[in-house]
């Protein structure tokens, strides 16, 4: 007995044309629905939208950046998600770019020069239309393609008088050097030094001993763990700090997860903060106001930092000149009760 062939029913997608006619409008108004609906009156925003739902319509974003040369999707490329340290600079710019309708793609690096050039080259190829990245060190050859490639490019979280394009942040290095500085005022003289084994963590590093020298304060006993790091690390880094033969009188952290971790190692071991151990830590995340005792800290408005990244690669999206491309912060020694 022959079988009888059954073929599904696939429904011809839903054309942009196909909404304009239920909704009674020309396809370039529910262009602008799509794209623009503050251009709309509400009430033929509303009409249009209803449409788009009665039908269920998907947009088709790859069809209108062909016809535009725009995607309307910025990159942005941070070190690490696993840790809260880059979270409100990724906040910060999301939600500037959400305003005017850009979406946001993200990748980490791992803190691997090798993975932010591969990570460049797939948002290249995606025909982003900015890219954000975090530092201003990159791998060999990455400069000369973004300049080649002729996006926006903001690089984030450092100083450097060459940026690739535009540049917002701090410089680590004077922020090392006012960590030292503050605990050599607050009359420490054996200090320590916990971090990660990333560039900025580096120069963090190396003007924090400087000026440690400079103070009087002598040489800086260090403890440093692979980036990312945890609470976890700090904790272990603090315990081999606590057990060197002349350990430091007070510790500056690279981020405030270690000298969280920092502080709980000295509670754990009856350790008084900051009688016996004073205690540091870096970017003023919340869990540095809400430790006992809170942190002293060094804040470096990093949600600022991811606003105005956003608004400078809007400028030039829109075709104007950013008039300051090199942006500093500053930051702020924050004193709190550890330290």
């Amino acid at each position: 007995m022959p079988t009888r062939r059954h073929s599904a029913r696939v429904d011809a997608p839903v054309r942009m044309e196909d909404v304009a006619r239920a909704a009674g409008v020309s396809p370039i108004t529910v262009s602008r629905a799509l794209n623009m609906p503050d251009k709309l009156a509400p009430a033929t925003l509303a009409t249009v939208q209803g449409a788009i739902e009665r039908l269920r319509y998907v947009h088709n974003l790859a069809a209108g950046t062909l016809a535009s040369n725009r995607s309307r999707i910025v990159a942005a490329i941070v070190p690490t998600i696993a840790s809260s340290i880059f979270s409100d600079t990724v906040e910060g710019l999301s939600t500037t770019l959400a305003a005017q309708r850009y979406q946001l793609l993200l990748g980490q690096t791992g803190y691997r020069d090798d993975e932010e050039s591969r990570l460049i080259d797939a948002f290249l190829g995606r025909r982003v239309d900015g890219l954000v990245l975090v530092g201003v060190q990159h791998a060999r050859g990455v400069r000369a393609k973004l300049q080649r490639a002729g996006i926006p490019v903001v690089e984030t979280w450092d100083l450097n008088a060459r940026p690739i394009d535009m540049l917002v942040g701090f410089s680590n290095r004077a922020a090392g050097e006012a960590a030292a500085t503050y605990l050599a005022g607050r009359g420490y003289r054996r200090l320590g030094f916990i971090g990660g084994d990333d560039e900025r963590s580096a120069t963090r590093l190396e003007s924090f001993r400087a000026a440690a020298r400079a103070a009087g304060a002598g040489e800086v006993l260090t403890a440093l763990e692979r980036s990312p790091s945890s609470v976890l690390d700090g904790g272990r880094a603090m315990g081999a700090l606590l057990d060197a033969p002349t350990p430091p009188r007070a510790v500056f952290c690279t981020n405030d997860m270690l000298a969280a971790g920092a502080l709980f190692e000295c509670q754990r071991r009856r350790i008084d903060v900051p009688g016996g151990m004073a205690v540091m830590g870096f970017a003023d995340l919340p869990i540095a106001a809400g430790t006992e005792p809170a942190l002293t800290t060094v804040q470096v408005r990093a949600d600022e930092m991811g606003r105005r990244a956003g608004a400078m690669l809007l400028q030039r999206l829109a075709g104007n000149a950013v008039r300051q491309r090199i942006v500093d912060l500053g930051f702020t020694v924050v004193p709190r009760a550890s330290a």
